[in-house]
């Protein structure tokens, strides 16, 4: 745990390497020193058909679900180094966000083979 999931218009790629945008977030999550690197999961979705408040602006938006447990703080500074690792890649992207997400842990089931 966690999963960060990139979420972006199709445009971006155009603008950014994908890949480096994985890596940079996946090394954001990295450096908040909540989880070891093996836990972290990180993937990206293009949408090309989305409306942006009546606009199609490119966009970028990172949400990272997580077992609940942590603290404002923890997720605060999360979000931060997530936000700091990303937009470097992303000057030109008209909208770029950061999302923490808690997972109800009582419920989430997972198999792993």
């Amino acid at each position: 745990m966690p999963h960060c999931i990139i979420e972006y218009s199709q445009s971006v790629a155009t603008r950014v390497e994908i890949d480096a945008l994985v890596a940079a977030t996946h090394a954001g999550a990295i450096s908040s020193g909540l989880f070891p690197e093996s836990d972290i999961k990180t993937r990206a979705i293009a949408y090309a058909h989305y409306n942006n408040g009546g606009t199609q602006d490119a966009f970028v938006h990172v949400t990272v679900r997580l077992l609940s447990g942590r603290d404002d703080q923890q997720k605060s500074d999360l979000s931060e180094k997530l936000l700091a690792g990303i937009e470097p890649l992303l000057a030109d992207v008209a909208s770029v966000g950061v999302e923490i997400c808690d997972m109800h842990r009582e419920s989430y089931r997972k198999r792993v083979l």
